[in-house]
């Protein structure tokens, strides 16, 4: 598909929030249509990856508070883990979460599905193109009221 130019004029005149609601459902459905070949949802992935990062240090009470900023699904967490659990993905032990071996393994296929989604979302677009647009859309958040600073 031809890109088409547009002048400077006419791409400011754009109404910002269109162009990021459009990006954000289009990037969303794109990782949760590639996590769903695995069964999974965004919940499940963040806390794959979350457990992962952190071996044995994450209580469901923690991780769910430290998730919940980023949900837009109203997800049952504790349903999260106890189908990560059930699926031998995670174990808990002393109320700790830890991933298994073959959580690991789901948590690396979805993550080459979710990199994928990520190079086809970056084509034609160069690093610096692509932080510039970040920090335009930070300081408008800033701008409204909102936590500019990167998610953590």
């Amino acid at each position: 598909m031809a890109f088409k130019e547009y002048t400077v004029e006419e791409l400011a005149a754009q109404p910002i929030g269109y162009w990021s609601s459009e990006t954000g459902r289009r990037v969303v459905g794109a990782l949760r249509e590639q996590l769903a070949v695995e069964g999974l949802t965004q919940p499940h992935w963040w806390t794959l990856n979350h457990v992962a990062g952190a071996p044995g240090t994450w209580t469901r009470a923690a991780l769910s508070r430290k998730l919940m900023p980023f949900d837009d699904l109203g997800t049952d967490f504790d349903g999260v883990y106890d189908d990560l659990l059930s699926r031998g993905w995670m174990r808990e032990d002393a109320g700790l979460l830890a991933l298994t071996e073959e959580g690991e393994a789901g948590r690396r296929r979805a993550r080459e599905r979710n990199l994928r989604v990520h190079e086809r979302t970056h084509e034609g677009v160069t690093a610096a193109e692509y932080a510039a647009a970040v920090n335009v859309l930070r300081r408008m958040v800033g701008n409204l009221g909102g936590d500019s600073d990167l998610p953590r």
